[in-house]
């Protein structure tokens, strides 16, 4: 299903990528060395229920995974990428984590991924990695608006990764959202320019590089849902939703 939001379910979406945005943003900041990852869960069911929203992941009971995933955040740590399942693990000096955040606000649902080092230190390999998914997202934030084909944004991104130096696995990327979370078209985080579905104004997307350091490989932990490294690398995850407008893109889910 595609779905192409009216003005209206445009206005609401904003105010869902607004929450989603600042919950993140807020998660970020309270995650310190030795913040458990069931913490961060609880600190963002709070702050989802207090706004009025709904989760998105509690009830989610995908093909892919153990369901239902039973939390409200997916928390990957180091070498888990995606779908990382909040665990009882407190965080070290150094640890990279990934947070990805998925609500429905009235009606109207926002996807966004941030990816951090924990405490003060600066691994050089950690930070390069999430450096190269946000020059990805950018650039294919940069290739999307009205006229121009999923493949023009999968294209983009890919080419990024790779300039980088990064190996892509695309077993997972983008998606639509709208009135639920995972929607058509799929968005290769590769592909060809010119190829797949013309993008109109009012379709929204949510755009999610991920990379690993050495490798391309995945491999799911016993809990059914974290999917880590193949070699046990450092990963890295970027994301947003977007808006394709009579513009451009405009995106749903920036910090301010």
């Amino acid at each position: 299903m595609i779905e192409i939001m009216t003005p209206a379910e445009l206005s609401r979406a904003r105010q869902a990528g607004s929450l989603v945005a600042d919950i993140l943003q807020a998660l970020k900041g309270r995650t310190t060395v030795g913040a458990n990852l069931l913490d961060i869960d609880r600190w963002a069911k709070a702050m989802i229920l207090q706004a009025g929203a709904v989760s998105c992941y509690v009830d989610y009971e995908p093909s892919f995974g153990r369901g239902p995933f039973g939390h409200y955040i997916c928390t990957s740590v180091n070498d888990a990428v995606l779908h990382g399942l909040p665990r009882d693990h407190r965080l070290a000096e150094g640890d990279l984590l990934s947070l990805d955040l998925a609500v429905s606000k009235d009606g109207v649902v926002a996807d966004s991924a941030i990816s951090f080092v924990v405490g003060s230190s600066r691994p050089t390999e950690s930070v390069a990695m999430i450096d190269a998914t946000e020059r990805a997202l950018a650039a294919g934030i940069a290739a999307a608006g009205p006229g121009a084909r999923v493949g023009d944004i999968s294209h983009a991104i890919g080419s990024s990764l790779r300039e980088a130096g990064y190996l892509i696995n695309t077993e997972f990327g983008g998606h639509g959202v709208g009135s639920t979370m995972h929607q058509d078209p799929h968005v290769s985080n590769t592909g060809r320019p010119g190829r797949g579905y013309v993008l109109r104004p009012g379709l929204l997307l949510a755009l999610e590089p991920w990379v690993m350091a050495d490798t391309a490989d995945l491999v799911t932990d016993d809990d059914g849902w974290t999917l880590r490294s193949a070699t046990g690398c450092r990963t890295a995850h970027s994301e947003h939703t977007i808006a394709i407008t009579d513009d451009g893109a405009e995106i749903l889910t920036a910090a301010r």
